[in-house]
């Protein structure tokens, strides 16, 4: 039986899912990447709400590769998270390989002052 992309990547989400989960001390920092945008949220799963969010949608310092547009929002997520006091958070690869924009995204965020 052969499973599609999407249905691979929902088993893997569900996988990572079952470990991690975000906290109002610790916010989960979770990624979407879509073939022209690439999302990124800080979520506190306690309450459910949506802490912090960057996007490549109407960012106009997001310019050029779509890696260094996901570095670019990875940069924008930790200044807005410094700036509603996050400082630590757990990274949510949300079923994508650690690997190009999810990476780049990550290394970014992490030199604009989010541990993880």
């Amino acid at each position: 039986m052969a499973f599609s992309k999407v249905t691979r990547r929902a088993k893997i989400k569900r996988r990572i899912r079952k470990n991690i989960t975000g906290t109002s001390t610790k916010p989960r920092l979770t990624v979407f990447r879509s073939n022209k945008q690439i999302y990124a949220q800080i979520i506190d799963d306690a309450t459910g709400n949506t802490l912090v969010s960057a996007s490549t949608y109407n960012n106009k310092a997001a310019k050029g590769t779509k890696i260094e547009q996901a570095a670019a929002v990875g940069k924008e997520v930790a200044e807005k998270a410094i700036k509603a006091g996050i400082e630590t958070v757990v990274f949510d690869r949300n079923g994508y390989l650690y690997h190009g924009r999810v990476k780049s995204l990550a290394d970014s965020a992490r030199e604009g002052g989010l541990k993880f």
